[in-house]
């Protein structure tokens, strides 16, 4: 599966989202879905982004459903920073990141902090990449305790 072009599309879409309140998780997803089709500025291919569909409305749905917890579990991280201060891009890569690792079991911890520093640096600045380090990095330490319990 690609999970890397799903986590940008993912992040892109929840981008999206915030920037036009009125739209939803299926309509974001289904514009970033369209763009890959017609401009391609991505540059994804079609049939990867058709394998990995619903794999990435799963992800934003988890991340809209579970926001307000996964937006007080970095509060408890950001050392000196706000959730809402955040740049709109290192507040969705964080949102992202910290539902997979909280509320998700299909990748390690690592590789999704890989992913989202990554994510970071493709989509912040250039101090992007080590803020979500930190910042995940911080979440990890009690990731047990964070967790649901089942």
């Amino acid at each position: 599966m690609k999970r890397r072009l799903a986590r940008e599309i993912v992040v892109q879409s929840l981008y999206q989202m915030e920037m036009n309140e009125e739209a939803t998780t299926a309509s974001a997803v289904d514009m970033l879905v369209e763009e890959v089709h017609t401009e391609n500025e991505i540059e994804a291919n079609a049939a990867d982004v058709a394998v990995i569909d619903a794999y990435m409305r799963e992800l934003i749905q988890g991340v809209v459903e579970h926001k307000a917890a996964i937006d007080d579990m970095l509060q408890r991280y950001l050392t000196g920073w706000q959730v809402d201060r955040l740049s709109r891009v290192d507040r969705q890569i964080l949102r992202l990141a910290c539902y997979e690792l909280v509320f998700r079991d299909d990748a390690p911890p690592k590789a999704i902090i890989n992913e989202a520093i990554e994510l970071a640096k493709h989509f912040g600045t250039d101090e992007s990449g080590k803020f979500v380090n930190g910042v995940l990095g911080r979440l990890l330490t009690a990731l047990d305790e964070l967790k649901p319990k089942a």
